[in-house]
């Protein structure tokens, strides 16, 4: 064992130096393209023509060089790096309208976003930043929330403790200690260890990008986790972590509030994955100006520019491989069609996941590839989600709403919260709901009340299972029948009692209600099991073996995947996934390209204050 550490080494070293790439492409990233943002667009006419361009085969661009199917930012995050480089690229989305889990929906009149609730790590310094900037040319701001930005509620609403998590490390620190004030060891302790997981979460990202072979060798000879505290504390559980800490179930909960970001309890959860979720909202919480479809307005026009562009009404019913192998096409199936259109190019990439990937656009016989069988045995469906969305006659100000996140768990004890509510039958669930999280999105946007002037509106998720709702998977949306609305009414209803007792003065001021079952997340934003997540950010997911195999590239030439099942859950999470697909198409390390240029960035700032 001791033998292969030098070698080990060695290598590792090597592929550093080489970038772990041997294609030669241009640096994307070579200057920076940020110009003074223009005004914010809000005709919605004009929004249209970006969003929601619907499919036709005779405005398919000629000679393209890669396909994108899906539009989340995994699809349209990947695309414009390609496009940045040149490349001519097509974007298909099976919705109405783009963005994925970016877009947002109207309903009598009130404005509400389905999946961007808020992104950490968006100052100005930040890779996640740099990254979003130079993608939409500086053109996508970002409102920085209230800090507290989390408030953590455990209990019912007439013996609950509320807790806030202030923004900014020290603050963050300090108003945990002034909560616990015999516990500032264990806290200390703690923030240390999120630290030390945290600032080597890029050795997931190497992990993934290096040649799979050295990968698996790395893997399998435990190196991995010699040279990398990431992995070494990677299969530990977040409850295990934090029962060695301290044995205040109160701060335990606080610990681990944040597991609803990714989906999965802390007993099933990876303390590594954990570490990253706290790190990225230490300098607490930020919402895109003017809401989340602005994120996808503002992909699409770098797309365009290089010759690409973006469809929505494209849902893809297959992916086209030769008999060497080979990816080279699509095949769309849009409803005024009646033959399917086949588009042709010589790279697919695909951000639909890798279930639907898979099992949906793969033939069966490619589906018994042994890399695509061990992977999909490797991979577990994330929880279902429901959500909950609410339309309020006021503006922030008149209702008092805060730019603030609220996290409810009934019981401080969290993992106890599970087995109760999934065991229950669809009917009992509802009054067994433990967790809801609470969001006001339109306090968190300083555009919006232009917008949508004198409206506001609350956003509430929990968990669900697929079973409850799964007997009318086939029936069409908006069409299952009054029994499938009744159960959705009846989780929207539970949940909004609770938000009530929480938010009392709120009761006489809704205006609108409406709600979204694990089905909807099925139809609307393509989750195989309506998921919020993708695959399941378990203990499995992070251990050493996925993670290397879990990557941009397939075992289907040309066809790639990107977005969060490529690296991990999240907006930052699924652009980092795009950067890494890109990355692999293009045989650049687009990362090394990205500081190289925070540097030039960070040179030129300074001459300018000499």
């Amino acid at each position: 064992m001791w033998l292969l550490l030098p070698l080990g080494l060695a290598l590792l070293v090597l592929l550093l130096k080489t970038c772990f790439f041997r294609k030669k492409s241009q640096n994307v990233f070579a200057v920076d393209s940020c110009r003074p943002p223009a005004p914010l667009v809000i005709d919605k006419a004009e929004r249209r023509k970006v969003i929601k361009q619907a499919f036709s085969p005779e405005k398919v661009p000629e000679n393209l060089d890669a396909i994108v199917i899906g539009s989340g930012i995994g699809g349209l995050g990947v695309a414009a790096v390609l496009a940045k480089a040149g490349k001519r690229v097509l974007v298909l989305e099976q919705l109405a309208k783009i963005g994925g889990c970016c877009h947002t929906f109207n309903e009598k009149g009130y404005e509400f976003d389905v999946g961007i609730h808020y992104i950490g790590q968006m100052n100005e310094k930040s890779m996640l930043r740099l990254m979003a900037d130079q993608l939409t040319d500086g053109q996508l701001q970002w409102d920085k929330m209230d800090s507290p930005f989390d408030v953590v509620v455990l209990g019912d609403p007439t013996t609950n403790k509320q807790y806030n998590l202030y923004s900014g490390r020290k603050k963050y620190i300090e108003g945990l200690k002034r909560d616990f004030p015999g516990e500032g060891l264990a806290i200390d302790k703690f923030m240390e260890l999120v630290k030390t997981a945290s600032k080597r979460a890029g050795d997931m990202a190497i992990l993934k990008m290096i040649p799979l072979p050295l990968a698996r060798f790395l893997v399998r000879t435990g190196l991995v986790n010699w040279l990398s505290p990431f992995f070494k504390m990677a299969s530990k559980s977040v409850t295990e972590v934090i029962n060695e800490l301290t044995q205040n179930e109160e701060l335990k909960a606080i610990f681990g509030y944040i597991f609803l970001t990714y989906g999965v309890f802390p007993k099933h959860a990876s303390f590594s994955l954990h570490a990253i979720l706290i790190d990225h909202y230490l300098e607490g919480g930020w919402y895109p100006r003017g809401g989340a479809s602005e994120i996808a307005f503002h992909l699409v026009p770098v797309i365009q520019r290089a010759g690409g562009d973006v469809f929505a009404r494209a849902p893809v019913q297959s992916i086209l491989v030769n008999e060497e192998g080979k990816a080279y096409g699509v095949s769309i199936l849009p409803k005024k069609c009646s033959e399917p259109v086949k588009v042709f190019a010589p790279v697919v990439i695909s951000d639909a996941g890798i279930f639907n990937t898979y099992k949906n656009l793969l033939s069966p016989k490619l589906q018994l590839l042994p890399d695509i069988r061990s992977q999909l045995s490797m991979a577990r469906h994330g929880l279902a989600g429901f959500s909950l969305f609410v339309g309020l006659r006021g503006t922030k100000e008149e209702l008092g709403l805060k730019a603030t996140n609220y996290y409810i768990y009934l019981d401080k004890n969290l993992d106890s919260l599970e087995a109760p509510y999934f065991t229950a039958s669809r009917d009992e669930a509802p009054d067994r709901i433990p967790v809801i999280y609470i969001s006001f999105p339109s306090a968190k946007d300083s555009a919006h009340e232009e917008r949508c002037p004198g409206k506001s509106t609350l956003a509430a998720l929990t968990f669900a299972q697929y079973e409850w709702f799964e007997e009318w998977k086939d029936a069409k949306v908006k069409k299952r029948g009054a029994d499938y609305e009744s159960l959705k009414s009846t989780f929207a209803e539970a949940m909004l009692e609770t938000i009530l007792k929480f938010f009392p003065h709120l009761q006489d001021k809704i205006d609108c209600v409406t709600s979204g079952s694990p089905l909807s997340n099925q139809h609307y934003i393509a989750s195989s099991r309506g998921e919020f997540y993708g695959t399941s950010h378990d203990l499995q997911r992070l251990s050493p073996e996925s993670v290397a195999l879990f990557r941009a590239e397939t075992a289907i030439k040309n066809l790639y995947l990107t977005g969060q099942d490529t690296f991990m859950c999240g907006f930052g999470g699924a652009l980092n996934g795009a950067m890494m697909c890109a990355s692999a198409v293009l045989g650049r390390n687009l990362y090394l390209d990205l500081m190289r240029l925070r540097k030039q960035m960070k040179r030129t700032t300074l001459k300018k204050s000499e």
